[in-house]
Parts: C-alpha cells; sequence; structure tokens
C-alpha cells in the first residue's frame, strides 16, 4: 500500500533528486496549525510531496524554477482556505543513505513571514536555496566536531556537550 509510504522512502534511490522539509504555521480562526511537506528540487525545478486533505496543499509539480515560487504559491493556496501563514521553516538536505543516524536538520532557515514584505521573503529564501544547491550549508553536527575531553573526566547523559538544536544557529526559537 503506497498510503503508508514516507514520501522521502520513495525518493530514496535518486540521488538526483534533493529532499528537504517545509513547514508552515498557520492561523485560522483563533488557532495555530502546523503543516509539513517533503521539498523536492531536481534539474532546476522545484516541488513537493506530502499528505493533506486538500490537493493544493501537498503535492506540487516540479515546476517551480524558484524555492520562493513554490513557497508563495503555498501561501496563496492557505489562503483560499482563509489560513494566514505565520511561519516558513526550511531545513537541509535530507540524506539519501537508508540508513543513515544522521539527524534530520528541520530549521535551518525560519522565516517569520507574517512580518516581512514579500521582496524580503523572496531574498532570503533565494540566498538559502542558493547555498543549498552550492550545498555550502551542512548540518550543525558537521560544522562542530567532538572536542577531545582531558583524561578522568567523563559527560554523564544529563550533561551532553550541547544538543544540535542549541548549537545550530537559528533566527527563531519557536
Amino acid at each position: 500500500c503506497l498510503d503508508a509510504v514516507h514520501p522521502s522512502y520513495l525518493t530514496n534511490g535518486q540521488p538526483s533528486v534533493e529532499r528537504f522539509p517545509i513547514s508552515f504555521k498557520t492561523h485560522f480562526s483563533g488557532n495555530c496549525f502546523h503543516h509539513v511537506v517533503l521539498g523536492i528540487y531536481c534539474n532546476g525545478h522545484y516541488g513537493s510531496l506530502g499528505m493533506s486533505r486538500r490537493s493544493d496543499l501537498m503535492d506540487k509539480p516540479l515546476t517551480y524554477r524558484t524555492l520562493s515560487d513554490l513557497i508563495f504559491d503555498f501561501e496563496d493556496s492557505y489562503k483560499k482556505y482563509l489560513h494566514s501563514v505565520k511561519k516558513v521553516k526550511i531545513g537541509l538536505y535530507v540524506p539519501h543513505e537508508p540508513h543513515s543516524f544522521q539527524p534530520i536538520e528541520w530549521k535551518q532557515l525560519v522565516l517569520n513571514v507574517s512580518k516581512m514584505m514579500r521582496t524580503e521573503v523572496r531574498k532570503e529564501l533565494e540566498k538559502f536555496a542558493r547555498d543549498m544547491r552550492m550545498k555550502i550549508l551542512k548540518p550543525s553536527s558537521a560544522h562542530s566536531p567532538m572536542k577531545e575531553r582531558p583524561r578522568g573526566k567523563s559527560l554523564s547523559p544529563r550533561r551532553r556537550q550541547g544538543s544540535p538544536q542549541t548549537r545550530a544557529c537559528r533566527r527563531d526559537k519557536s
């Protein structure tokens, strides 16, 4: 049954297809909602895979020339259902190795789009997309190798050196 298969698994054997998480925080009728889709980049085009009761809030074909075009299309779709997009969070590429223990970076770029002009959002998204395509961005765990501890000193499980969330530089804490 394909319904039970995670979208990233379907694209795992296709190294030319880059996958990354996209999440939206929306507001509707006094409540906040969180939505996640799998962003796709292949051959210079963006699209997405996901699940939703609304067809225009999940799968998007690989027809968007820029990441901002894809995100703005989602924003326009949410408006049709009277949801206002408050935040957009974009993570790093998901590894292609099926048995990777590398944690998924869910929030590499956090944009509070409700407080930004559309031109600012486009500029931030395109800079991030360019860096991603050039694979400049790496998971925070790749930036800082484990420091060697002096002999005799050990860290208890409660005193880890810092989780990836605390080491990662983010613009937002939510």
